[in-house]
């Protein structure tokens, strides 16, 4: 019997999970575990609400009271999941360039051009050349974990998080499509000067031609630039939350409009999930609210669909978790999401995640 054996059989799922242990109280190593969680502690571009960075920690800490017995992968936790350890620089990087940033974002919206002011000017351009680094550390460790063997899902931070894993899957492989799940497009052109801004990830994204399709589903907020860039583009596909509601009222189901949806999927796909997609009441702390949402059983049903098809999971990213200062509710929210989606990613993948349970 190996060592991951005789701690499966040693580890008891229905207590709560172990203290010591990696995310969700799991008992295995890194070696062990079939994922790789890596926790990207970054939110240096964000212009309205913060405490993006501390979405990692919130998910981890939450993670230990999430139940392991899962009604539609109830062997997922067997397989193992293991959160990485960010490099120190990345959340000391974050909280540095963020300080940079906020003069900056001050001058736009009193109406100035930052290029009439040298010092901001020069402070763009440090933040800039920061991220680009992120994402070339970023690249570096998801190709290292892949070459491993290991699945690898990405936990921000804000939504500029995932471009360096894009960067990585576009090494990986020819092409593969987002499935992008927001209240925003996030399709806006180095928003406030900032090349990757958390409101730019899609735009940059579809600059890759490995990307070749990018689904956006729950969509409800956007300007007249992303509607440019939509319009522009052969790669980009919206179903906003106001068009899916609509059609719901007047006798479509919902079953009807996912199978839709991923029938416009290519074969490989990525999954982009940023928390706001949800109805409020579900991350009442996250950055950027907007009314409307997507419930949690709709998209989990929409994920399950996803892993039942013919299309192929490449990789997953959660991203725009923000704790709250008097619960874990965000965690919580974030931490069952997570499970869900390595849950979608495995059974896709063909790893046994059992039956699922039926009463």
């Amino acid at each position: 019997m190996s060592t991951k054996e005789q701690k499966i059989a040693n580890f008891d799922p229905s207590q709560p999970g172990l203290a010591d242990a990696s995310i969700f109280g799991l008992p295995f190593t890194a070696e062990e575990s079939e994922f790789i969680i890596i926790p990207v502690p970054w939110e240096v571009t964000v212009s309205y609400g913060a405490g993006a960075a501390d979405g990692p920690d919130a998910v981890m800490d939450a993670s230990f009271q999430v139940d392991l017995l899962h009604q539609e992968f109830p062997e997922l936790w067997k397989l193992g999941m293991f959160m990485d350890e960010a490099p120190a620089s990345w959340k000391t990087n974050s909280e540095k360039y963020k300080a940079l940033a906020q003069p900056i974002i001050a001058a736009l919206e009193e109406g100035e051009d930052i290029a009439d002011h040298p010092n901001l000017q020069a402070d763009l351009d440090k933040i800039n050349a920061a991220s680009a680094q992120l994402n070339a550390e970023l690249k570096e460790r998801v190709l290292y974990w892949a070459s491993q063997g290991k699945k690898v899902v990405l936990l921000g931070g804000d939504h500029s998080t995932p471009y360096g894993y894009y960067q990585a899957l576009a090494e990986q492989h020819d092409s593969f499509g987002i499935l992008h799940f927001d209240a925003h497009m996030d399709l806006r052109i180095a928003y406030e000067g900032f090349t990757f801004s958390h409101a730019s990830i899609m735009y940059n994204a579809i600059q890759l031609p490995q990307i070749t399709n990018l689904l956006q589903v729950g969509i409800r907020d956007f300007c007249e630039q992303e509607v440019d860039v939509v319009r522009a583009s052969d790669k980009v596909k919206v179903f906003t939350d106001a068009d899916l509601k609509t059609a719901q009222f007047e006798g479509k189901t919902w079953r009807q409009q996912v199978d839709e949806m991923i029938g416009l999927l290519p074969k490989k796909v990525a999954i982009s999930f940023d928390i706001d997609a949800l109805y409020r009441w579900y991350c009442p702390n996250t950055g950027t609210p907007v009314p409307g949402g997507l419930s949690y059983e709709q998209v989990t049903y929409m994920l399950n669909k996803l892993a039942a098809s013919d299309r192929e999971i490449i990789g997953v990213d959660l991203v725009e978790v923000a704790p709250g200062e008097t619960d874990e509710w965000d965690g919580n929210v974030g931490a069952r999401l997570l499970f869900h989606l390595c849950g979608a990613f495995a059974k896709n993948n063909g790893l046994n995640v059992g039956e699922r349970i039926v009463f």
